[in-house]
């Protein structure tokens, strides 16, 4: 539909005095694109309901091009109609450019890590002999494409430290291909594996396992459905062709498909899931001449992961009888649970991640979402609670079984990623690393607070903001949440970030249910029928903070990616009146359809599928898409999603802006911006992180009455 708005905001900063530049009092905005409808409607055990903008699920069409081009022009106007823009994009480059280096991996007697001068696109990998020897240039993703749009994930490192194994992806697709280096003399091998994708590399001898889908159809492979994975064998020095098939399933083509090996090289573990959480194990003794592929743990109603063998026995971390998890000492040969060896039992916090190194146990623990470590042997004995420099998040605890030493990096809301050295012997931690940015930190503080949610559960939830503050309701608010896929969102340092703390602002992340905070009760307790907690959960964060004075709905933006897009497109939707920038990035927002795309079929086991009767009652309550009403106040919205997102593919974007322009007929900007050579979020270059981060701020300073 076409039409033209003129918006009025009118602007008195609250927290500036007159200095700098304050909100356009004008903006014009461009007409929408016209979209055109067409009939398509479906039926769902006898609900119809119309899809009209399907044909924008084609997103390789002259047609949804022409549209995408046309959009990206309305957005671009009215940004650039936004008096502080260019400041905003300088700014963020000011703090972004420092010097950043990653916490040392020690493989053999070398020593590789990662570099960035500031602004470089992608961080490079260096290698050296000693801590405090020559430095040497191991492998630079910045000259792999002219744009930075090529990114490196190193994925493995064969048993007697001679190779290393990596992947390169292009564009931010999940695709990528495998390349393997010799690690001393730096040279690459011929060896090229195609078609991988969430796949690592479990090495075994002069070779490794991994995972990949068949070749997609040609002009589908952002958007057809991935299926069928399978684990191979490839073999240094042969071309894929040759590579050994491991492992299939002919009668389910909707599993996910993943291998590891021990340190020693003597059981291969294969993992088998039905999609994001839940899994079945199955392993291979090595040792044994034709041993074949055996189930360990069926699945998929709990989830399980091998930590390392000792001996002939398997170290298992599992949440099967422990929602909490535990760790227990499994006999292949006789691995039903009831003879299962405790090693670590269940705790009253959350059991996030166990590791190995120096012959001991690393667990790490998460205790009201902030990371705790306790090192125990490998009885189950506990040695040593590490004492870590403040409340935030760790990584990097672990190594190989002969190491005296590892690196692990610490970050929280105010402390950018710091590098400390771990003495395992002397259970002694010093700083290796401190961070070269450019900000002072030393004047904002965080604060956890815990909530009550609709149903009473307290939820907790950090606030970040200049010490002193004032609460007198009129505070810019900015709030980000997640709330599934057992992800846990834990502090740590955002450099976009603080450009918003800087001027002012109050940054909130509630740690909603659909997390694993507090274990898998509390990921239950926000899937499937019970999504609509993760929902409550949020908008009850927002309702405190304006009973507690610290803001109100006209200073209220809500941010949150993927899952968390979809998070954001429920809560506008369901209760548009108490927030005014609503941010939705990369999102699930079509529920009905999100399983018919890439590797969607993946997250039924999260939501429930519209196939099914009972799911699709629950689902289209809250689908974004399905609850845009043409009688609401939608907050000023920018949508933002990339043309090469296969994991969320734009498609979910595209729909619900079009639909949002069509229905809304308020004075509030409905805009979406669609990135080039770009996806879901990983491996996007600096220049491109610094460009978006720029417009999403200039957009939230511009719509909460924010100056410069």
């Amino acid at each position: 539909m076409k039409r033209t708005i003129l918006l009025s905001i009118i602007t008195a900063s609250l927290f500036a005095c007159n200095q700098g530049k304050k909100p356009a009092d004008k903006i014009i905005l461009m007409t929408y694109p016209e979209t055109k409808k067409d009939s398509t409607i479906d039926n769902y055990f006898g609900t119809t309901i119309a899809d009209p903008y399907r044909w924008l699920e084609n997103d390789t069409s002259a047609e949804t091009k022409k549209w995408v081009n046309a959009e990206n022009i309305v957005t671009d106007n009215y940004l650039g109609q936004i008096p502080y823009r260019e400041d905003i994009k300088k700014r963020l480059t000011e703090i972004w450019n420092y010097p950043k280096q990653s916490a040392p991996t020690k493989v053999g007697e070398y020593y590789l890590f990662t570099k960035n001068d500031g602004l470089q696109n992608q961080d490079i990998w260096y290698i050296k002999k000693d801590l405090d020897g020559k430095e040497e240039l191991f492998l630079d993703p910045n000259k792999l494409s002219a744009d930075g749009t090529a990114s490196v994930s190193i994925l493995g490192f064969s048993n007697d430290k001679k190779y290393i194994s990596y992947s390169i992806a292009q564009s931010g697709s999940d695709w990528s291909n495998i390349y393997v280096m010799e690690i001393t003399t730096k040279k690459q091998l011929p060896d090229e594996i195609k078609w991988t994708k969430f796949s690592g590399t479990a090495w075994k001898g002069d070779g490794f396992y991994y995972s990949r889908y068949d070749e997609p159809v040609k002009g589908m492979e952002l958007s057809a459905a991935n299926q069928y994975q399978k684990v191979y064998y490839h073999q240094l020095g042969r071309p894929q062709q040759e590579d050994q098939l491991i492992f299939e399933d002919k009668g389910n083509p909707n599993l996910y498909f993943g291998a590891t090996t021990t340190e020693d090289e003597r059981f291969l573990v294969l993992y088998a899931s039905a999609g994001t959480s839940g899994n079945a194990l199955y392993y291979q003794d090595l040792s044994i001449a034709n041993s074949k592929i055996t189930l360990l743990v069926k699945g998929f109603d709990h989830n399980h992961s091998i930590i390392d063998n000792i001996g002939d026995k398997l170290l298992l971390n599992t949440d099967l009888a422990a929602p909490n998890r535990q760790v227990v000492l499994i006999d292949p040969k006789n691995p039903n649970p009831d003879n299962w060896e405790k090693i670590i039992p269940e705790s009253n916090i959350a059991l996030e991640n166990v590791t190995t190194g120096g012959g001991f146990l690393w667990a790490t623990y998460l205790k009201d979402a902030s990371s705790n470590v306790i090192q125990f042997d490998l009885t189950g004995k506990k040695i040593n609670e590490v004492k870590l420099p403040a409340i935030g998040t760790v990584s990097g605890f672990g190594g190989y079984k002969d190491d005296k030493e590892f690196f692990y990096s610490f970050t929280n809301f105010t402390t950018p990623g710091t590098v400390y050295r771990y003495d395992i012997e002397k259970a002694t931690t010093t700083l290796f690393r401190k961070s070269e940015l450019k900000f002072n930190t030393e004047g904002y503080e965080t604060k956890q607070i815990f909530y009550p949610s609709k149903d009473g559960t307290k939820i907790p939830m950090f606030v970040v903001h200049k010490k002193g503050i004032k609460l007198d309701g009129n505070n810019p608010v900015y709030i980000y949440a997640y709330g599934g896929f057992q992800i846990s969102l834990t502090p740590a340092f955002s450099l976009s970030r603080m450009l918003f703390l800087e001027k002012g602002g109050i940054y909130v992340q509630p740690s909603l249910r659909g997390g694993s905070e507090y274990g898998e009760a509390w990921h239950k307790a926000g899937m499937l029928e019970k999504k609509q907690n993760v929902f409550d959960d949020f908008i009850a964060a927002a309702e405190y903070l304006v009973k507690e004075k610290y803001t109100n709905p006209s200073k209220i933006a809500i941010a949150g990616g993927s899952n968390g897009g979809l998070l954001v497109g429920a809560c506008m939707t369901q209760r548009p009146e108490l927030f005014k920038v609503a941010l939705p990035a990369v999102g699930v927002l079509d529920m009905l359809r999100y399983h018919k795309f890439t590797v969607g079929w993946g997250w039924v086991v999260e939501y429930g599928s519209s196939e099914n009767e009972k799911d699709f009652k629950y689902l289209i309550k809250y689908s974004p898409l399905h609850n845009v009403k043409a009688n609401a106040n939608y907050p000023a919205t920018l949508i933002t999603t990339a043309d090469h997102d296969d994991r969320v593919v734009p498609a979910h974007s595209f729909k619900f802006a079009a639909t949002l322009q069509e229905k809304y007929k308020g004075p509030n900007p409905i805009l979406i911006r669609i990135a080039a050579k770009a996806g879901h979020g990983a491996g996007k270059p600096t220049t491109k992180i610094i460009e978006e981060a720029a417009d999403v701020w200039s957009f939230v300073f511009q719509n909460l009455g924010m100056s410069w």
